[in-house]
């Protein structure tokens, strides 16, 4: 579950069982949208992990470099959502195709992708 306690000041706390999160909105902090962009680019960085590790390879110094890219209807819209890897000189070349595989596969990209049928409720409680 995750809970928020709402006040006037410009800063939103989100509780998530024994960890918290914090946004803001007057530009101090992240906003959620762009937490939610730094999630896909998180979720890439586990894919890299993921795959260094099954390669037997060291996943440091790759960079990983996402850019949101806004549709027709404005920046609330994602029409596309560019990732790309820096591999250092030492990155054996024939890894770097299935590193940036296991990238295609991160979990948070598949699920906006995909369009999960998800059914939004908001009640009083």
């Amino acid at each position: 579950m995750y809970r928020v306690s709402v006040d006037d000041g410009p800063s939103i706390h989100v509780q998530a069982r024994s960890r918290s999160m914090s946004f803001a909105v007057d530009g101090s902090a992240m906003n959620p949208l762009e937490a939610f962009y730094a999630t896909l680019a998180g979720c890439a960085a586990v894919y890299v992990k993921k795959a260094c590790q099954s390669l037997g390879m060291p996943a440091e110094g790759i960079q990983i470099n996402c850019r949101p890219r806004a549709g027709k209807a404005g920046p609330l819209s994602l029409e596309r959502f560019d990732t790309e890897l820096a591999f250092p000189e030492v990155f054996p070349g024939e890894h770097k195709a299935a590193v940036i595989d296991a990238v295609k596969h991160c979990a948070v990209k598949e699920v906006v992708q995909n369009g999960a049928a998800v059914e939004f409720n908001c009640r009083e409680a």
